[in-house]
């Protein structure tokens, strides 16, 4: 009697195990077009990055104005930011929309942010904008360095038509006014 629970129990949890690790096919292109998005902005390739953003988001900022944030942003000579890493978390399962597959991705970045050319003043706001932004246990300053180390958890929808090719719109919660314009409701209620 004892073999034969010791026996269901294994099976039991090699079976929820399994049910666990279940890998959703879309999950590899989506991470693919990721990868390439933020591997551009790693490269300093920005308009290579600007064409990984949904051109829809194009009618809420200009295609032109998202090449200047990001440029300032990731090629500023005061304050360098560098993408050391990026890892994935939940991938949704993509849900046809009006003819578009829409998926939220979740992926973790971690940050380097050289802030060693700034004053002491504009060091402290940084300070403050980083901790209110990702948590004071998500940024760590580095004081030897004169950089900020930061785990930034992030949410994207990717967004695709054929799902092998995926366009990404980042998702925070101070656009989500914006994203209306572009994003459906089902979507938008989901973050």
């Amino acid at each position: 009697m004892k073999t034969k629970s010791l026996l269901f129990l294994f099976v039991l949890l090699s079976l929820m195990a399994f049910s666990q690790t279940k890998v959703n096919p879309d999950d590899a292109p989506i991470k693919k077009s990721l990868t390439y998005f933020v591997n551009s902005i790693k490269s300093k390739q920005i308009d290579q990055a600007v064409n990984c953003i949904y051109p829809k988001f194009f009618t809420i900022v200009s295609k032109e104005q998202m090449t200047q944030i990001l440029n300032m942003t990731y090629n500023n000579p005061f304050m360098k930011i560098e993408v050391q890493d990026l890892k994935f978390g939940n991938i949704e399962k993509p849900e046809l929309i009006t003819g578009e597959y829409f998926s939220i991705t979740h992926y973790f970045l971690k940050l380097k942010c050289n802030v060693s050319s700034l004053n002491d003043e504009m060091k402290k706001k940084m300070n403050s904008a980083l901790t209110a932004k990702y948590g004071a246990n998500n940024v760590k300053y580095l004081a030897n360095e004169g950089s900020y180390l930061i785990n930034a958890s992030m949410k994207a929808c990717a967004v695709s038509k054929d799902k092998k090719s995926w366009k990404f719109v980042i998702l925070e919660k101070e656009y989500k006014k914006e994203l209306v314009k572009i994003l459906p409701k089902k979507i938008l209620d989901k973050f």
